[in-house]
């Protein structure tokens, strides 16, 4: 079995790092996985808008798995998690990124509505299973 390599997003990964003591991706083999990445910046401003919030996750994990050499081509599982259930643009916003950022292929996904996040402010908190070949 391959040695976990553990990686931290610079910016809010190093705070994260320090303060909560995690790290934001793991690398076992030519497996990865995330941990949950918000919409956050690195000062850890949520934009109000919803839309925007999802936007900056996709971000944020794209940034997360290049720390462990890995890309959104190579993602097969996403969980998405959200605060205040699905209206329309939750699922508007997903897809629109899904399709940006995998235009190839189609992961697999789990969704699920919860009541709240690590932050107050947080609606939607993503994490992503990627193999690189």
């Amino acid at each position: 079995m391959s040695t976990p390599e553990f990686f931290v997003t610079p910016g809010y990964g190093d705070y994260m790092r320090e303060h909560l003591h995690y790290s934001q991706a793991v690398k076992v083999g030519n497996r990865v996985e995330t941990s949950g990445q918000g919409g956050w910046d690195d000062e850890f401003q949520i934009p109000t808008d919803l839309a925007e919030e999802i936007a900056q996750a996709f971000h944020n994990l794209e940034r997360t798995l290049a720390t462990a050499g890995a890309r959104w081509e190579h993602v097969i599982h996403v969980n998405s998690y959200h605060v205040g259930g699905f209206p329309p643009e939750v699922n508007e916003a997903m897809v629109k990124h899904y399709r940006q950022y995998m235009p190839h292929h189609a992961p697999i996904w789990t969704q699920v509505g919860v009541e709240s996040l690590g932050l107050p402010t947080m609606r939607v908190e993503i994490r992503v299973t990627a193999i690189i070949p």
